[in-house]
């Protein structure tokens, strides 16, 4: 749990699986190696681990140097890191208000359907609310159906008028010039 000025509080989730309660807190970064190990889990799972080029030293820079771009938290169940979200805040003009965006959210397969995804998503909403959020929102790829029947259980909504656009690579080099 995050208090009001940002910093690490433990917090226990009720959720138990027969395997202990589940914790969450903000990654740290001694927490960069996990972190690490983690989005790969993700990319694995996403059938893009060939896209990753994130390093630690680049996590460790981003995530804690002196010009934070992103958070985490981290979800452990009996000391073991089993998930974990990684998130920033953009605005929406119409709402006049910050958003969270979710960039990444991972449970480790063993361990999903436990209360794990959960955790950290109620987590993640106590948080925007905190921070004035108007809303939170996050992509999830159009074939994971696992993942869009949890997030509709949750009362998401799938926003599917709107396109992802991306700029990369020499296009954005290009674009830059």
């Amino acid at each position: 749990m995050i208090d009001g000025k940002g910093r690490a509080r433990r917090s226990r989730s009720t959720s138990r699986s027969g395997r202990g309660a589940l914790s969450i807190r903000r990654g740290t970064a001694r927490d960069v190696p996990v972190i690490l190990e983690l989005i790969r889990g993700l990319a694995e799972y996403e059938r893009l681990l060939h896209q990753v080029q994130a390093t630690a030293k680049q996590i460790r820079h981003h995530g804690f140097g002196r010009r934070r771009y992103f958070d985490t938290l981290i979800c452990r169940r009996a000391g073991r890191p089993v998930g974990f979200a990684l998130y920033f805040f953009t605005y929406s003009t119409f709402l006049g208000r910050p958003s969270l965006y979710l960039e990444d959210l991972f449970v480790l397969p063993e361990e999903r359907g436990n209360g794990a995804g959960k955790a950290l998503l109620r987590e993640l909403a106590k948080i925007a609310l905190r921070r004035g959020c108007g809303r939170m929102e996050w992509a999830v790829l159009d074939w994971n159906r696992p993942a869009i029947r949890f997030y509709e259980r949750l009362g998401a909504g799938l926003r599917k008028e709107w396109i992802l656009t991306r700029l990369s690579g020499a296009p954005l080099e290009r674009l830059a010039r």
